[in-house]
């Protein structure tokens, strides 16, 4: 016995396959970038929050020394911050609203530099009681 497969159904499923067109499973590997110009690295953007729950906030002086104690350290080669004002969804389910910093961190895409990046997201959540620090990677093309 054949299966008959009606024209709306066939309709539906090749709308599905081209919106699913270029996606990518979870834990797939990316497809390598190929720069125009410069060479490829990994951009990486770190978001900490200037609140605490309890207790007072994190000064300009306590987030510059972790810079120097623990970013500094780790990627010699240059950093850039940004001051920032974030908004995210804390566990409790209450929206919080703060102060905060974006580190971003160009460098090579390799398991050494990834593991310096969680150390410092972890070194942060401990030093000032933070729920999380967000990480956004990229790849992106890199020219001096």
């Amino acid at each position: 016995m054949a299966l008959r497969v009606t024209p709306p159904f066939t309709a539906a499923a090749l709308a599905m396959a081209l919106l699913l067109t270029g996606c990518q499973a979870p834990g797939g590997s990316p497809a390598p970038i190929r720069c125009a110009s410069g060479e490829a690295m990994q951009q990486t953007t770190l978001y900490f929050g200037l609140s605490r729950p309890a207790g007072p906030a994190i000064d300009e002086a306590q987030w510059q020394r972790f810079v120097d104690s623990e970013v500094t350290p780790r990627f010699r080669d240059g950093l850039t911050v940004f001051a920032a004002q974030g908004q995210w969804l804390g566990h409790n389910g209450q929206v919080v609203r703060e102060p905060s910093r974006a580190l971003m961190l160009i460098h090579d895409a390799d398991a050494a530099a990834s593991a310096k990046i969680d150390a410092l997201r972890t070194a942060y959540q401990q030093r000032f009681q933070q729920e999380s620090v967000m990480r956004v990677d990229a790849p992106v093309c890199v020219a001096f």
